[in-house]
């Protein structure tokens, strides 16, 4: 398993994984129409891939802020600026790839590059989203509080926010 940084190259292959993780998982709950559009949105500022072999199995983003409830929660809380907030995003990898540690691996290259730029990374998880949960509390991150994600046509969803560890 390898962890490296997001090429225009990989768009596809993280495309195919994406729709393979909607299939299994329903995450995301948008984006699978157009997964390219949604993986290579201009608001990413950062991402990485997981590749084994020559298949992407998985993705991670640092994107900017874009009004979201964590970013708000976090700004309120830390009374830091949104400024030096960044936002985790677009993590996926495959079922078969999962006991790889290829989520932890995404994420750690996702904080150590939030570290590097001087950022602060939050993101919001769906409720429903029960592992992603457990791999970001096993990493440290902190619950800072709940939302509702909105998306398609009226639709919402419970979400939690956390914030990244300092160290």
């Amino acid at each position: 398993m390898i962890i490296r940084p997001f090429t225009n190259n990989d768009l596809a292959g993280a495309a195919a994984a994406l729709v393979e993780v909607h299939d299994t998982d329903g995450y995301p709950v948008e984006g699978v129409d157009d997964p390219e559009s949604w993986i290579k949105s201009e608001d990413v500022l950062a991402a990485w891939v997981a590749e084994s072999g020559s298949r992407i199995v998985g993705h991670v983003a640092v994107m900017k802020p874009q009004g979201e409830a964590a970013v708000d929660l976090w700004v309120k809380q830390s009374n830091d600026d949104a400024d030096h907030v960044g936002v985790l995003a677009r993590l996926f990898v495959v079922q078969s790839a999962r006991k790889q540690a290829a989520g932890q691996r995404l994420m750690e290259a996702a904080v150590s590059y939030a570290r590097a730029q001087g950022l602060r990374l939050v993101l919001d998880v769906m409720v429903k989203d029960a592992s992603a949960i457990r791999l970001y509390e096993r990493l440290g991150w902190r619950k800072i509080g709940e939302t509702v994600h909105h998306f398609g046509s009226g639709d919402a969803i419970p979400a939690v926010c956390y914030v990244a560890p300092t160290t």
